[in-house]
């Protein structure tokens, strides 16, 4: 019952953060946060994903609607696009450092409360 309280109050202190720009954007939609737990991951195993790969990837939304949230995200800061060496026209989508960093900072609090 301890861990679920916790868990409660860091959620009403994330909602209270949601003047943070990417606390709001990723929980715009389940889309917007699909993305980010997508290319988090591909992140966190060292692998790449490109813009194609994340548009095919991301559930129940268009190629065109999944264009316009990728480049919102990187406007915005929180991810950016690397040209492949191979092909320059394939681009990587990648997240910034200090997204990384906020990504980092919040899973480890939410494991603190868990375990």
């Amino acid at each position: 019952m301890k861990n679920t309280k916790a868990l409660l109050n860091f959620w009403e202190e994330q909602m209270k953060q949601s003047h943070r720009s990417s606390n709001y954007f990723f929980r715009k939609s389940p889309s917007h946060y699909h993305m980010m737990l997508l290319v988090m991951s591909a992140y966190k195993q060292n692998q790449k994903i490109s813009v194609e790969e994340l548009k095919t990837q991301l559930f129940k939304t268009s190629r065109p609607k999944s264009a316009l949230i990728i480049n919102e995200a990187c406007e915005k800061g929180f991810f950016f696009l690397e040209k492949t060496s191979i092909d320059q026209r394939k681009k990587n989508i990648k997240p910034s450092d200090s997204f990384a960093k906020e990504f980092d900072d919040y899973i480890t609090t939410l494991k603190n409360l868990v375990l």
